[in-house]
């Protein structure tokens, strides 16, 4: 029989919901080389981070980091912002002022993985009002390419809200609910002079880059180009914006652990048109740039600083 859990909790102490950790005399957060061994040392380096923005690649969010220090008037010696995880090659982890910025890899296990560190993390620095972010990029369905999507609601591939996952051999499913109020606020720090749309819609999140995205071009395939534009019209017909693979675990861990939680991902291509990404690297790079640049309007009005 499956277990629904589901916690609806607002923010407040960042808490940890496993009672076993109180017994460890010292908790080792393996994969981004931490651990409480001194436990005032993490309250002194992370107690006052009110911002987590998770991104794939360590790359991307290494240059998050040194553009959210630009923006919020930080690093002005123009040091090389210190990797916390430098001493794994699993993830990064990168702080600016109360922002900190974690690369979470591809998929829904490999976020699951620094999701559940990150959140112990915050949870020994004292930390509190911490809102998370998934600052990331997509596959669009029916949207101009370039455009920043934020998830109001993220699907499976059998258009279910839960992310299901195995414990001790049953099936829990823990749904992915979306905070309105700051998607709303995300949706405000759109200006009429960008040169992008910020849209609000649903994400499909699934568990292949290949075959579940209806791609015709991965080691594997059993279906033809009719079949494929068949399931993309059938996700525009569900009003599915974009396709990726971590909304829907990012969501309802966030929901899980009682943290605001939000997805702003760009597309880069419109998969009612086209497979594969025809932009050249140069705008590649800047239309990463704009969901990045959304969260960091958010993170400036949210601490009061003047919007540049």
């Amino acid at each position: 029989m499956d277990t629904v859990i589901g916690h609806g909790e607002s923010n407040g102490p960042v808490r940890v919901r496993n009672p076993h950790i109180k017994s460890l005399s010292v908790d080792h957060l393996y994969h981004i080389a931490l651990d409480t061994s001194d436990i005032n040392k993490l309250e002194t380096l992370f107690g006052d981070v009110k911002f987590v923005c998770f991104g794939g690649s360590p790359s991307r969010m290494e240059g998050f980091v040194d553009y959210i220090n630009r923006e919020l008037g930080l690093n002005e010696n123009g040091h090389c912002p210190q990797n916390y995880a430098a001493g794994t090659d699993r993830y990064c982890v990168y702080k600016a002022g109360p922002v900190l910025s974690v690369s979470h890899g591809i998929g829904m296990p490999s976020l699951s993985v620094v999701f559940n560190e990150i959140v112990k993390l915050m949870h020994y620095a004292k930390c509190r009002d911490v809102t998370f972010f998934r600052i990331g990029t997509s596959g669009g369905i029916g949207v101009e390419p370039g455009s920043v999507v934020l998830t109001e609601k993220a699907v499976d591939g059998e258009f279910s809200h839960f992310y299901k996952m195995f414990i001790l051999g049953k099936r829990v499913e823990r749904p992915a609910i979306v905070d309105e109020d700051l998607i709303r606020d995300l949706e405000a720090c759109g200006r009429d002079d960008d040169d992008f749309q910020t849209v609000k819609g649903t994400t499909m999140c699934t568990e292949d880059f290949y075959e579940c995205q209806a791609r015709l071009d991965g080691a594997f395939c059993d279906f033809n180009e009719e079949d494929k534009m068949a399931f993309m019209q059938t996700l525009k017909d569900h009003n599915i914006c974009n396709i990726e693979m971590e909304s829907l675990g990012f969501l309802a861990l966030c929901r899980h652990a009682g943290i605001k939680g939000a997805v702003a991902c760009v597309t880069l291509l419109d998969r009612l048109k086209q497979d594969y990404i025809t932009v050249d690297i140069p705008k590649l790079k800047l239309w990463q740039l704009r969901p990045q640049m959304l969260i960091s309007r958010y993170i400036k009005k949210k601490i009061g600083a003047e919007f540049g």
